[in-house]
């Protein structure tokens, strides 16, 4: 993301100083092939002969049931287009591809040889372009300001996000000296649990993105927790689970509310706008996470749906059952007219509209970014771990077939649905850990966010000052802030720069154990990504601390690679997933340098500051 490293290390076990490599010198040049003129129309997405009708709560219609209500799937004829201005006299039907080669096109056509990886982040949106070898040959990066309307809202603008969206992918195809027609396939990733409702027939939105760390369902979030209801809930639930043993009962008897969670802002939104509960009244109104939203705004509304991993990744879709939870949604309030059809990760979802890019660009994949990045990795199997060190930390285990039911800290995930096969991921999460560095360099404790390693290392310890996580808000206490421990006149900015360093540490340590405790497979080698995995200091201190091995690829953008993965398998540009794991390329190896036990003292102090800050 917005943390990039100069020169990679490789940590060996026993090593006085990360040794350095060379830095990687790609290419930058497909290799070239003759211009052809073709005419790409634009392509309307099909439903695949013999696969069920999907309904709009998502879940499979039997064979010969009418569609639901609402807007057109794949296969159906788009609805009329209210929503973006045509010239005057012309019809829908007269808008069509511009042959290669002409004004707007892009240019001359030729062979398709490149797919693209978008990731929609937190504060920027990236593109890369990969080639079959997934070299990037293309990069582009763009910003997207967060909005504070309130105190603890955090909005985005969605013509912003649209805009800066289009504009990425322009640039980054540019930047590779190629043309919109070479391109094979689409692959998009989204941060998850940002989402916005919209008028079905207009497209207009009932109000902009609301941040997944938004949080103003705070009010609502500890009225539900302390409520009667909730606790009959356990009750029920757990001697549910007593009787039958089945884990699908087993997180609705320790269930509470977080303001992360998709769910509450969404009710929140059915207490507060108006607007949106007139045309949920009226089968008008749209529920999306940026990733079903961005397909809406490049099919020009004809296709709307979403993919196993964002809508698991909402707390909404029962994985379970694979649909839309009914019960929650009567409990909170919200009509499940609302949500969009459930599509396979890597699937034909249609093709963007000629108009936007010039020719149409099928679009291959929609995944949440923390299972591309899992994909991106080459987690294939059973017990392979990746860990994410971004604006967030997100540990995810791969548990195969095995859906394993939630736990404290931790919870199940849909990875990804590939025709038949559907992985499932154990996930745990830490908030603000790209955040607070952040926030770190705006003070000006540092300069450049690669100082920090250096500065972490220039003293022997925090000298008894701790850093207590508090940007996001927690499960325990939405109203938790972040804050110094153990401040003193002796105190310098590296002091403060190592206790900020040691709280993702110590966090990981922390989630790595509860890991180790609750999920009964075997443990493979963590394989780590994200901005903050550039950092030396904390990839050696979380090596030590868990005594593992950590593996740190060449390309810290996992989201985008398992986006593109995912739409080159779906395109036939990558054949299977065998052929994508002889393209990963390690920087780095992270080894345990130390015995966990030096660092208990310091870990011990942290904790007691991490306890009398909560609840203050």
């Amino acid at each position: 993301m917005w943390w990039i490293t100069p020169r990679p290390h490789r940590v060996r076990s026993g090593a006085a100083a990360p040794r350095v490599a060379g830095p990687l010198t790609p290419s930058w040049a497909c290799e070239s092939a003759p211009p052809r003129r073709r005419h790409l129309p634009a392509r309307r997405p099909r439903r695949p002969a013999g696969l069920p009708q999907t309904g709009g709560a998502g879940c499979p219609q039997p064979d010969g049931a009418p569609p639901p209500a609402g807007l057109p799937q794949p296969g159906q004829a788009p609805p009329p287009r209210l929503w973006r201005a045509r010239p005057p006299g012309q019809a829908p039907s007269e808008r069509r591809a511009m042959p290669c080669g002409q004004p707007g096109s892009g240019g001359a056509a030729g062979p398709a040889r490149c797919v693209l990886g978008v990731d929609v982040g937190s504060s920027v949106v990236k593109c890369h372009v990969y080639d079959r070898a997934a070299a990037v040959r293309g990069s582009g990066c763009r910003k997207v300001e967060s909005l504070y309307p309130h105190p603890g809202w955090v909005e985005l603008d969605p013509e912003v996000l649209w805009s800066q969206f289009l504009g990425v992918i322009k640039d980054a195809v540019q930047a590779a000296g190629l043309h919109m027609s070479q391109i094979a396939g689409l692959g998009i990733s989204t941060q998850r649990g940002t989402f916005i409702t919209w008028h079905k027939r207009t497209g207009k939105p009932f109000h902009n993105f609301i941040s997944w760390q938004d949080i103003r369902s705070a009010e609502l979030v500890d009225s539900w927790n302390k409520s009667l209801l909730l606790k009959v809930i356990h009750v029920i639930f757990t001697v549910l689970h007593f009787f039958t043993g089945n884990d699908r009962y087993l997180a609705p008897s320790f269930l509470t509310f977080s303001t992360q969670q998709t769910s509450m802002k969404l009710s929140w939104v059915f207490k507060n706008i108006h607007e949106a509960v007139e045309a949920a009244q009226e089968n008008n109104c749209c529920f999306g996470t940026i990733d079903t939203w961005l397909l809406y705004k490049l099919t020009e509304g004809s296709v709307y749906a979403t993919d196993y991993s964002n809508a698991s990744s909402t707390g909404i879709f029962e994985p379970f059952t694979k649909c839309w939870n009914p019960t929650l949604c009567n409990l909170l309030s919200i009509p499940m007219s609302i949500y969009p059809p459930v599509k396979d990760t890597s699937f034909n979802f249609g093709s963007t509209d000629p108009e936007i890019f010039g020719v149409s660009i099928p679009i291959m994949a929609m995944v949440a970014d923390q299972q591309a990045a899992m994909f991106g990795e080459c987690c294939f199997h059973p017990g392979d771990i990746k860990l994410t060190m971004g604006t967030g930390g997100f540990w995810n285990v791969n548990t195969g077939e095995h859906l394993f039911a939630s736990q404290r800290s931790l919870y199940p995930l849909i990875g990804w649905k590939i025709g038949k096969e559907v992985v499932y991921l154990t996930e745990g999460a830490i908030s603000d850990i790209g955040t607070a560095i952040k926030w770190a360099q705006d003070i000006d404790l540092f300069t450049n966010v690669d100082e920090t390693a250096r500065m972490a290392q220039s003293v022997d310890d925090s000298q008894g000052v701790c850093f207590v996580p508090g940007f996001q808000a927690s499960v325990d206490d939405p109203y938790l802030c972040a804050s110094f421990v153990g401040l003193k006149p002796s105190t310098t900015r590296n002091h403060l720069v190592r206790a900020i360093l040691e709280s993702v540490a110590f966090r990981n340590k922390l989630l790595y154990d509860i890991i180790v405790k609750k999920v009964h497979i075997p443990l493979q080698t963590i394989r780590a990504d994200g901005g903050v995995s550039n950092n030396s200091f904390v990839m050696q201190m979380t090596s030590d601390l868990i005594n593992k091995k950590i593996e740190k690829p060449a390309n810290a953008d996992m989201s985008s690679l398992g986006a593109a993965f995912l739409a080159g398998l779906a395109s036939g540009f990558w054949s299977d997933k065998e052929q994508l794991k002889k393209l990963r390329r390690i920087e780095a190896v992270f080894e345990p340098q130390k015995v966990s036990e030096e660092y208990r003292p310091a870990m011990d102090t942290w904790l007691q500051a991490m306890k009398h800050s909560l609840h203050r």
